[in-house]
């Protein structure tokens, strides 16, 4: 894996890449996107037919878009879809029509607060059509007639996920889930499919313990779908992130799972607190990305959603100020540094017993202070030890002896390692 500047300077250039492309919860934007991402990791990509039942959802008409304009008499694109897919309402149906700008006005999306930016909006559940504008273009256009035109089409097709496995030592799963719905806005979330993709590939490059599953899907109803079409294996799944707005220059924030004290959101805790990064760690609400899919009271999977900025907690969210210059290589590199960090604890959080439980072996008969002479941190490892072999019961984690003894978890991670390695105690 590449250095983390480097890695932050590539998943910049996979931002963007993919900002151009016109998403939406289905069509050929979500497959052309999956298409560059599976350049990076292999993907197998799933369709699933409109029509399909989906818990209580169906999965909708696939909605596709080539051109959309409002032009003046004189021919004049003053809305063009070509210059940014935000333009055009998402999933608009098609319209081919002349009409005065009264009329238009009432299918026009602006922000009168932010007068230079382009809002995005959508209907994907009631058929409509509409432009999204600044402000200023809207101001700037004389009353007349307009050719408004959205070459578009619904018609019953597929929605479009995949997934990328890394496969670990056990069956038990990790998912991670990133929404590829969103059309030209680079930190919701082109930054959290750039960050989930070079996690994956950094993975790759181990032996993780647990399998790791990568999700990209379109916004709840893609969620919802996996859920759907994986319900009778989904307790293999066992800690889970969604990754979202993570590429922008706030604070990192971690919203907990609904469980609250899921094992996700202790070792999260723990790792933003021990980096000493600015962060923010708020409770679960059922409102916000994907987390509020898998962590339904049905399914009730302890997933946590990380992101730097929360959703519409940014003016720029949903807008086009939201852009490639909005997010940086630093702070997507920041983002996927955290991951693995709280990933590396996942991996060694295990249980373990104490073999020799009456008193306190005897170390150094068996070369374990020796081992440590060399270290500049030979006191603190030696209290490792002796913290593992005392809540080694086979009720207390790595992560619970860490934060008991307020010991870094690598140096009680790897007391434990040696330890094992003594036949001293036994996962």
């Amino acid at each position: 894996m590449a250095p983390m500047t480097d890695a932050g300077e590539e998943m910049h250039a996979l931002v963007e890449r993919l900002y151009p492309l016109c998403r939406s919860i289905t069509g050929d934007g979500v497959r052309a996107t999956l298409e560059i991402v599976g350049e990076y990791v292999p993907l197998r990509v799933h369709e699933v037919p409109t029509g399909t039942q989906v818990l209580d959802w169906t999965v909708p008409q696939e909605w596709n878009i080539r051109d959309a304009y409002i032009a003046d008499t004189a021919g004049n694109r003053v809305v063009d879809f070509a210059a940014s897919s935000l333009h055009v309402l998402g999933y608009s149906v098609p319209v081919s029509a002349t009409m005065p700008l009264a009329e238009l006005r009432g299918h026009l999306h602006t922000l009168p607060d932010h007068p230079s930016w382009v809002p995005y909006r959508t209907s994907y559940y009631k058929p409509e059509w509409g432009f999204c504008l600044a402000q200023e273009t809207l101001d700037a256009l004389p009353e007349g007639e307009y050719e408004v035109r959205i070459d578009s089409t619904l018609a019953d097709g597929h929605l479009t996920y995949a997934e990328h496995v890394v496969p670990g030592q056990v069956a038990d799963e990790v998912i991670v889930s990133c929404h590829v719905c969103h059309p030209s806005l680079a930190n919701d979330n082109l930054a959290g499919i750039a960050v989930a993709t070079f996690l994956a590939r950094a993975l790759a490059q181990e032996t993780p313990y647990y399998t790791y599953r990568f999700i990209y899907a379109p916004g709840t109803i893609g969620a919802i779908t996996w859920l759907a079409r994986n319900a009778e294996r989904v307790e293999r799944v066992k800690h889970g992130l969604v990754l979202a707005c993570a590429g922008d220059p706030g604070r990192l924030t971690y919203k907990q799972s609904r469980r609250g004290d899921a094992e996700i959101d202790r070792v999260m805790r723990h790792v933003l607190d021990a980096s000493e990064r600015p962060h923010h760690v708020t409770e679960f609400t059922p409102y916000g990305y994907d987390e509020r899919q898998y962590c339904s009271p049905g399914f009730n999977l302890g997933v946590g959603s990380l992101s730097r900025t929360p959703y519409a907690g940014y003016p720029e969210y949903h807008t086009s100020a939201d852009n490639p210059g909005f997010v940086s290589p630093e702070a997507m590199a920041d983002t996927l540094a955290l991951c693995r960090e709280a990933f590396t604890v996942l991996d060694r959080n295990r249980r373990y017993l104490n073999l020799s439980p009456y008193g306190e072996p005897q170390l150094g008969r068996r070369g374990l202070y020796d081992a440590l002479g060399g270290r500049s941190d030979t006191k603190q490892a030696q209290m490792a030890m002796l913290w593992v072999l005392s809540l080694s019961d086979g009720e207390h984690s790595l992560l619970d002896v860490a934060e008991r003894s307020g010991l870094p978890f690598d140096t009680v991670a790897a007391a434990a390692d040696a330890l094992c390695g003594a036949e001293l105690i036994k996962a």
